[in-house]
């Protein structure tokens, strides 16, 4: 495979790669570690931490994309038993992610089996917000969910928001290490990008960069394009397998020479990434004066502290109200 990497661990990194002999483009994730600590640090049940895992992989191959300087964020807002996913990616190589689930109704779906990503989130929508550190770089994508897996609502976003034909395959799961059961994620998606535009023959479709509170692109898989090589591209992705993401034996690059060794894949230096929390005591803090007095009093616990805990990283942030009355009086 031309420009293939010596053998090494799959754990954790982004694999980008084209097949010119396709007009396709694509990357590979594999996350390891990094995911493993985020999920055992909130102690979230298996089903909650099954579908965070996915949103993870989905944010950081689609925010690995991004050059320079800047942030891609993932968030849900649904009526299921998850109704909230946050997943950011701040470029070049780190990410965070949290969940919300509510417990009564995750037991009651557990107890009718129904467990499905899609029965999970539930009726809502998905918003894919790109900020590149200023007001004219910034868009948002969103996407309606209703009962479809974040693939399928990723492969929405690409046909609607920026028509893009794109095919997504998701793999979340534990497997046996050494030191037990460890969790693990990928995935692939590539994406159509031929020379010539017309052969794209995309549906001329809403571009769909809507701001929260209009209107949101409804559900749907066509992607409007009649081409032999990106029905050969689609139909060789479909085949891939769900143990074949997780399989911490199968290197990125041997997974796609499986695919497209009849056509030849060319891949590029692969990024590494870990999991990274962004906050600190004194963003804490600034999050606390947006809030009133009032409520900055009902805040206080028993023992006399003002406490905040990260929902990311579940650090924990212990003020004296007195002294942060002070701070945010002598600001003012």
């Amino acid at each position: 495979m031309a420009g293939a990497s010596p053998a090494g661990a799959p754990d954790d990194r982004v694999l980008p790669f084209t097949v010119p002999a396709l007009d396709v483009r694509g990357r590979v994730v594999r996350l390891g570690p990094s995911l493993d600590r985020i999920l055992e640090r909130h102690h979230y049940p298996e089903p909650v931490a099954r579908v965070l895992a996915e949103a993870a992989a989905l944010t950081v191959m689609l925010g690995s994309t991004l050059k320079g300087e800047g942030r891609f964020q993932l968030q849900t807002k649904s009526d299921g038993p998850v109704p909230m996913l946050v997943v950011d990616f701040v470029a070049p190589d780190n990410y965070r992610a949290m969940a919300r689930y509510d417990a009564d109704r995750l037991a009651a779906a557990m107890d009718d089996n129904a467990l499905s990503t899609g029965e999970l989130l539930g009726k809502g929508h998905l918003a894919m917000t790109v900020d590149q550190g200023s007001e004219a770089t910034r868009y948002q994508g969103i996407v309606a969910l209703d009962g479809q897996g974040l693939d399928e609502a990723g492969h929405q976003y690409f046909r609607q928001s920026e028509q893009i034909p794109s095919r997504i395959r998701l793999g979340v799961g534990s497997v046996l290490t050494g030191a037990g059961l460890a969790w693990r994620a990928g995935g692939v998606i590539v994406q159509f990008m031929p020379n010539s535009p017309e052969r794209m023959r995309a549906a001329d479709l809403h571009p769909g960069d809507a701001p929260e509170g209009h209107e949101i692109l409804a559900a749907g898989d066509d992607d409007g394009v009649s081409d032999d090589a990106w029905t050969e591209a689609r139909s060789l992705v479909e085949t891939i397998e769900h143990h074949e993401l997780l399989d911490p034996l199968l290197e990125s690059e041997r997974l796609l020479y499986r695919l497209f060794h009849e056509r030849g894949a060319h891949v590029f230096e692969p990024v590494a990434v870990h999991e990274a929390c962004r906050c600190s005591r004194e963003r804490v803090l600034g999050m606390l004066r947006g809030f009133s007095a009032d409520d900055r009093q009902a805040m206080i616990a028993d023992d006399g502290t003002l406490g905040v805990t990260c929902e990311f990283c579940s650090r924990r942030y212990d003020f004296d109200p007195a002294e942060v009355e002070a701070e945010i009086t002598a600001e003012q």
